[in-house]
């Protein structure tokens, strides 16, 4: 693990999306609440929040941090679901990491609730897309997926 001991604790963020194509018939499904394991945004959602709390567990070397926010966001978009994450400490490392996991596992939890009626899907463009604090100074990537809201 690098050690950041000698870096200063400043507030960071880190902003993450990602994508599931989905079928229209499974969209169908969402939307009117027919999936089978039941609600698979608000799962992905709790699902989310979870992996961003436990990503040093998961990803070897990755510091345990403090989160002092966290916000998931998961809806139905043009041609599948939409997830945006939004992870806050303040500390001396950053949250890509725990941005990026929550985004992944969101999505994971999308693909494991529909698997059943759509064995197509795809997941796609998980990124970061925004990075504040630190020494490496803030970060802005080009946002690609469809969700409609900022997280």
């Amino acid at each position: 693990m690098v050690d950041v001991s000698d870096k200063p604790a400043t507030a960071r963020r880190a902003v993450a999306q990602g994508f599931v194509r989905v079928s229209a018939a499974a969209r169908r499904l969402i939307r009117t609440g027919a999936v089978e394991k039941g609600d698979p945004l608000q799962a992905a959602r709790i699902a989310g929040i979870l992996a961003a709390k436990r990503t040093s567990d998961l990803i070897p070397l990755c510091h345990p941090l403090a989160l002092s926010g966290i916000e998931v966001h998961v809806e139905l978009a043009r041609g599948g679901v939409a997830i945006a994450a939004t992870v806050r400490t303040t500390g001396a490392t950053g949250v890509e990491m725990e941005a990026l996991t929550a985004v992944s596992v969101a999505a994971l939890t999308v693909y494991d609730m529909l698997k059943a009626a759509d064995r197509s899907m795809v997941i796609e463009a998980i990124m970061l897309t925004e990075k504040q604090g630190g020494q490496s100074g803030d970060v802005q990537h080009r946002k690609r997926t469809g969700i409609t809201h900022q997280a």
